[in-house]
């Protein structure tokens, strides 16, 4: 994660052709969890393709995520968040919380529940049986939402003028730490048609959004600095229509 590195990815980000004739808006905090698959002699990535319908990013691969809820804010956990995970989220966040970088981890997790059917967390026998909002479809599982497990890796906001702007976290978890998976969640009509399994080099050939390819990256040199939580986390946005990459 050199700063020529960083360079050359922040000049591929800038230089994709994209539609900025939209009327600018506040970008929307959102998380996105990256599952890993470390248990062959190659790490494997969960992706999945995006509905052609959508009027963002549609028919491409892309990690479970999505805006953050205000159930998340609210909902108890197995674990805590690593307090260097912590810190770095509340760098440049506006109005910086303990409670808000928490929240970010558990729509990372409510996330990817919905879009694959996984469950990261512990199973309980007092696992809350009707909490708010979205988390009522987790619930009835037995499992409570486990941060012990994240990893941050990486920050990016998408560029004025596009039909979505989101402020995206992404975090990373393995596999083994989903309890449970329910069957039936993606499909023809769901917000993911299909999800596969492959390793690094190979997911970086799907057909994804220039920022996906360039958090693959970004993932594959933590995972050989053994996912340390003491690496820096890059931050991507774009500033007078260039591409900048601070480290958190």
């Amino acid at each position: 994660m050199t700063e020529s590195t960083g360079e050359t990815r922040t000049e591929r980000l800038t230089r994709v052709t994209r539609d900025m004739s939209h009327p600018n808006q506040r970008p929307h905090d959102a998380a996105t969890l990256i599952l890993l698959d470390r248990s062959g002699p190659k790490p494997k990535v969960l992706m999945g393709r995006r509905h052609a319908r959508h009027a963002f990013m549609p028919d491409v691969f892309v990690f479970p995520g999505g805006r953050l809820d205000p159930a998340d804010r609210l909902l108890s956990a197995e674990g805590a968040l690593d307090p260097r995970i912590e810190a770095r989220l509340m760098k440049g966040m506006p109005k910086a919380s303990r409670s808000k970088a928490r929240a970010l981890a558990l729509a990372a997790i409510r996330e990817c529940f919905e879009e694959t059917g996984l469950l990261i967390g512990s199973r309980r026998a007092d696992a809350p049986d009707n909490p708010d909002g979205r988390w009522q479809d987790f619930a009835p599982n037995g499992i409570v939402p486990d941060l012990a497990g994240l990893h941050f890796i990486a920050r990016a906001i998408t560029p004025p003028r596009r039909p979505r702007r989101y402020d995206t976290r992404f975090f990373a978890a393995d596999v083994d730490r989903a309890r449970h998976r329910v069957e039936g969640v993606t499909g023809p009509e769901a917000e993911l048609i299909e999800v596969v399994w492959l390793p690094l080099g190979e997911a970086r050939r799907l057909d994804m959004p220039e920022i996906t390819g360039v958090v693959l990256e970004e993932l594959e040199a933590r995972i050989r600095g053994g996912l340390s939580h003491d690496l820096p986390v890059p931050f991507y946005r774009m500033l007078n229509r260039k591409f900048v990459c601070d480290m958190l």
